[in-house]
């Protein structure tokens, strides 16, 4: 249940906040396990709909990058680490994230090492997160591995934005493409058509283009899929409701399927053979592995769970697999640089700088110089398929509008000369 609470420090300074907890009781004894006196503890009473609203699991990138800093910031000044975290929650917005650092915070006063309080909340801090965050415990750097961590999901966070943004305009285009056939072949064709009719008879010689766009409209408002069957209220549907409810069904099918292991596999298989997207999935694989890679090396985590941890951070189990196949060629005895230099996914410059990384001790300085070029790699390849996208989406749009004017307009306009001759 939540609490409402207000406390006082020692120095007389006022605390509010919420936090969860399982009782009055054991809210108290937590707060003066943390230096402060209570003062005013009150139950949180919230209806049902504002409860799916709190309990809601989304949050912003960004919020968990300031949430990383300023952790790291009063670890570094010597706070522990229960206070620091509550009082923290005073900074966050986000309803989720604020319970959730009250559960890692009531965890860490009550023994647990702060990455296995982490390791509680998938959601929230991912398996790199995580491991890092053990590292820099056993280390002692733990203030110096949460400004890394900052770093690294800012870095994620901006890639995903650049792919996002890049995809926005393209996807309002077509939004709006299918929703304005829609409604021209529903609404605007058939009463063109009986213009169409009326002006020329039913016997009318119309260009093939419009008797071809006049078809198209007469099977989608026409309900003669459904007609088949004996059900008065079903057998009356149009077929462009029953084309776009079948759609729809196979999409939230497809959508399962490729949750699965074998689906997720084939679908990542297939973005990987797809052109030019292929190039962009590849990229973004190599920055992604190296500054994860680069991070663990560098908070000391071994070789071979860094592999691991990295392989299930790259998004693609394809290439996941690949590095598991390195990964057991490490274990053998072999440096990383040879396994990924036969791989079909890692470009030969990559393999190359590893092995001056390996020769020279500074494996974590040369995979961030990798992962800063592969960054910039993405960045060029999304503006420049977003520069070709939006020009040829503008020209097939102005094609389809060409066609369907052309179609309506020129056989009425040649209607009406015979209607005046």
């Amino acid at each position: 249940m939540h609490y409402k609470y207000r406390a006082t420090t020692k120095d007389g300074q006022d605390i509010s906040g919420v936090s969860e907890a399982t009782n009055r009781k054991s809210l108290t004894a937590s707060l003066r396990k943390q230096g402060l006196h209570p003062v005013f503890i009150e139950a949180q009473k919230n209806s049902v709909i504002t409860d799916r609203f709190k309990n809601s699991t989304k949050f912003k990138s960004n919020e968990l990058v300031i949430f990383t800093r300023q952790l790291s910031t009063m670890v570094s000044a010597g706070v522990p680490l229960p206070r620091s975290l509550n009082a923290l929650q005073q900074n966050v917005q986000n309803q989720y994230l604020r319970s959730v650092m009250a559960g890692v915070a009531k965890d860490v006063e009550s023994g647990t090492s702060l990455g296995d309080s982490f390791a509680k909340y998938p959601k929230v801090f991912s398996s790199v997160y995580v491991n890092m965050v053990r590292a820099g415990e056993e280390g002692g750097i733990l203030d110096e591995i949460l400004k890394r961590l900052a770093n690294q999901v800012e870095q994620d966070a901006s890639i995903r934005r650049k792919v996002k943004g890049a995809m926005m305009y393209p996807t309002v285009i077509l939004t709006v493409t299918i929703i304005a056939f829609f409604g021209i072949m529903l609404f605007i064709v058939p009463k063109l058509g009986k213009i169409l009719t009326t002006l020329g008879g039913p016997n009318a010689k119309l260009p093939f283009y419009t008797q071809a766009l006049l078809s198209v409209s007469d099977f989608c408002v026409q309900p003669t899929i459904m007609g088949i069957l004996p059900i008065p209220l079903i057998n009356k549907i149009p077929n462009i409701f029953v084309i776009v409810a079948v759609i729809a069904v196979a999409v939230i099918y497809i959508l399962r399927y490729i949750k699965t292991p074998k689906g997720k596999y084939k679908f990542h298989s297939l973005l990987l053979k797809t052109p030019v997207v292929n190039n962009i999935i590849l990229k973004v694989a190599i920055a992604r592995f190296s500054r994860t890679f680069a991070s663990l090396m560098g908070a000391g985590v071994n070789v071979l769970e860094a592999l691991r941890v990295t392989g299930a951070a790259i998004g693609n189990v394809v290439i996941e697999q690949d590095l598991q196949k390195a990964a057991e060629a490490v274990k053998n005895g072999r440096p990383l640089s040879e396994p990924l230099s036969k791989s079909k996914y890692f470009p030969p410059v990559v393999a190359q700088m590893l092995i001056v990384g390996e020769e020279t001790g500074q494996m974590d300085t040369v995979l961030s110089k990798i992962a800063d070029f592969y960054e910039e790699e993405v960045t060029t390849e999304i503006d420049g398929l977003a520069s070709i996208i939006e020009p040829i989406l503008i020209i097939i749009l102005g094609i389809g509008v060409g066609l369907i004017a052309a179609s309506v307009m020129g056989p009425i306009a040649n209607l009406s000369k015979n209607i005046g001759n």
